[in-house]
C-alpha cells in the first residue's frame, strides 16, 4: 500500500467514525458505518448486530444488507450447534476480535458448517466477522460477506476492521443512556412465545404480540401464525436449546430496547416432557428491572469502577465525608471524583445525578403503580 493510498484509507476511516458517532441510534450508526466502509473495503452483504454485553447474545436492532430473511435461523443453528470456526464467543475473548473464514481455515472453507449450510447456498465465498467490544465487553457483531469470484479478505482488511472495533463499540455503548421523554404504558403481564426444535413459532400470547409491535425494525421470520418473529428472539430460543443439550453454556437472556426507549428483558428455557425428552423452548418477554438496566446506563457514560462506587454512595445519600470513610479516600479525592462524574453524566447536582441514572427512566412506572387512597 502506497503512502497516498494509506492516507486516503485513514481519512476514510476517520470520516466513517465521525459520521457513526453522530448517528441518533444504533440503526443509524450501522447505516452510516456501512455506507462509508463499502468505499474502503468492498463486500456484497453484511449484518450489523447489537449484542447484550452481559450474555453476548444477539439483541436489537439488527441491520442486514443484501440477505434474505430465511437465513437467520440457519446462521444461528450453525453458530450454536455445529460450527467450530471463528465462533463469536471465542472472538469476544481473543486478542484480536476479527477473523476471516478463509484465513482461519487455510483457504479450506468447507471445514466450516456455516460455509456449507449458509454461505455457499447463497453464493458467498468468504466472511470477515468482528466483535465490537470495549472494556472487555461485546456491544456488537459485524459480518461482512464476499460473493464467489471476489478475493478473500486479506490481513490488511482484517487490520482495518480491528482499528474500528473499539470506537464503534464505544458509540454503541452510548445509546444505553436513558430517554428524555415519558414512556407509554407497558403491556400488562409478561409475553410468552413457544418455539419447536427448529426455531419455528408454535404459540404466542397477546402480551407478547404487544411487545413485538414495539421492537425496532430488523431481520425477522414470518411464522405460520402470521407473526414476524425477530431474529434475536429466535436465536434466544435456539440458545436455550443448545444449553439444554450441553452444546453451549451461559444464559439465554438478553436485554433489548424498544422504539419508544423502554428496556425489555427476554429470557428463554427449554421445557421437558414427562419422559424427560426436550420439549418446546419458552421465551418470556417483560420490562427489565432497574438492577438489570442501571449497569448499562452507567457503562454508557464511561464511568470508572471508582466513579461507579462514588455514584452508588451518592445514590444512598451519603455526604462527602462518609463516602471518603467508606471508600478509604480523602474528602478532596472524593470531590474530584464527583466533579468528573458530573461532567460525564452532564449534570450539576447530586439530585440531578441520581435522577438521571436511577430515577428518570423508572419514575413513570413507579408512579403508575402507586395506589393513593384517601383515608379518613
Amino acid at each position: 500500500m502506497t503512502s497516498s493510498t494509506a492516507s486516503r484509507s485513514e481519512a476514510g476511516e476517520a470520516r466513517l467514525l465521525s459520521r457513526a458517532a453522530k448517528a441518533p441510534d444504533a440503526l443509524g450508526m450501522f447505516a452510516e458505518a456501512s455506507a462509508h466502509l463499502r468505499k474502503l473495503l468492498p463486500y456484497d452483504a453484511s449484518v450489523w448486530r447489537v449484542i447484550d454485553p452481559l450474555t453476548g447474545l444477539m439483541a436489537a436492532p439488527i441491520r442486514a444488507e443484501n440477505l434474505d430473511e430465511g437465513g437467520c435461523a440457519v446462521y444461528w443453528e450453525c453458530e450454536l450447534f455445529t460450527e467450530n470456526v471463528n465462533l463469536y464467543r471465542d472472538l469476544a475473548q481473543a486478542p484480536l476480535p476479527v477473523a476471516g473464514l478463509r484465513q482461519a481455515t487455510g483457504d479450506l472453507p468447507a471445514r466450516s458448517t456455516l460455509y456449507q449450510q449458509f454461505m455457499r447456498p447463497r453464493g458467498f465465498q468468504d466472511e470477515l466477522r468482528a466483535v465490537l467490544r470495549i472494556g472487555g465487553r461485546p456491544h456488537g457483531h459485524l459480518s461482512l460477506f464476499r460473493a464467489k469470484g471476489r478475493p478473500a479478505f486479506d490481513e490488511a482488511e482484517t487490520r482495518m476492521i480491528a482499528g474500528l472495533v473499539t470506537p464503534l463499540a464505544r458509540t454503541l455503548r452510548s445509546f444505553a443512556e436513558p430517554p428524555r421523554h415519558p414512556l407509554p404504558d407497558a403491556p400488562h403481564g409478561p409475553g410468552l412465545l413457544l418455539f419447536d426444535a427448529t426455531g419455528a413459532l408454535l404459540s404466542v400470547n397477546e402480551e407478547a404480540r404487544a411487545y413485538l409491535d414495539e421492537l425496532p425494525d430488523g431481520p425477522a421470520t414470518t411464522s405460520a401464525l402470521g407473526i414476524r418473529v425477530p431474529a434475536w428472539v429466535q436465536s434466544t430460543a435456539l440458545k436455550a436449546r443448545a444449553i439444554s443439550q450441553e452444546r453451549d453454556h451461559g444464559r439465554a437472556r438478553v436485554r433489548v430496547r424498544t422504539r419508544t426507549g423502554r428496556w425489555l428483558v427476554c429470557h428463554a428455557s427449554c421445557l421437558r416432557e414427562a419422559g424427560g425428552a426436550l420439549g418446546p423452548s419458552a421465551v418470556v418477554v417483560e420490562p427489565a428491572k432497574t438492577s438489570e438496566i442501571v449497569p448499562l446506563i452507567v457503562d454508557a457514560f464511561e464511568l470508572t469502577e471508582r466513579e461507579i462506587e462514588v455514584t452508588q454512595c451518592i445514590a444512598r445519600g451519603l455526604p462527602t465525608g462518609k463516602i471518603a470513610q467508606e471508600l478509604h479516600l480523602s474528602p478532596h479525592t472524593v470531590r474530584d471524583h464527583i466533579k468528573v462524574v458530573f461532567e460525564k453524566v452532564r449534570v450539576s447536582s447530586r439530585g440531578e445525578l441520581v435522577g438521571k441514572l436511577f430515577t428518570e427512566y423508572y419514575a413513570p412506572f413507579a408512579e403508575r403503580g402507586t395506589v393513593r387512597p384517601r383515608v379518613p
